[in-house]
């Protein structure tokens, strides 16, 4: 792999480390009707964190470590803020693994377009409805 896909990498590890620590947000906000749907996404982050700082390591990079805590993009009082931190982290997280896919070949492009592709389903589900070209901020 080249430095791109390190640097993508990178990135993707560091949004999946900014989605952690959202969906602690979300979890704590949202109603108990979504509650174990933000609680397999947080799982699904964290196995995905994990999993991209073993392949910053395999490309022979230092894994970006977690920050204290995030900004969010808007104020979560409540339930219905909380799904839309969580579709918008769904949006971030897809973003970074759109460039990792271009930068990638072979079987961690196949990673990183399955993981684009987890993230746009469960905006999706979070928003209740999707975008033409997940991925690419540009054509939302």
């Amino acid at each position: 792999m080249s430095t791109g896909a390190l640097d993508a990498t990178q990135a993707a590890l560091a949004a999946e480390h900014a989605a952690v620590y959202g969906y602690g947000i979300v979890g704590a906000r949202v109603g108990d009707d979504r509650g174990a749907e933000a609680t397999a996404a947080y799982a699904a982050h964290r196995a995905r964190r994990d999993a991209l700082a073993r392949t910053v390591r395999d490309l022979g990079g230092e894994p970006a470590v977690a920050a204290a805590a995030y900004a969010l993009p808007f104020a979560v009082p409540d339930g219905a803020a909380a799904v839309r931190l969580a579709a918008e982290l769904e949006d971030r997280v897809a973003d970074v693994y759109s460039d990792l896919v271009r930068a990638s070949e072979g079987p961690a492009r196949r990673e990183a377009a399955g993981a684009l592709r987890e993230a746009a389903v469960r905006a999706v589900r979070w928003r209740g409805s999707g975008v033409a070209f997940p991925g690419l901020a540009e054509r939302r």
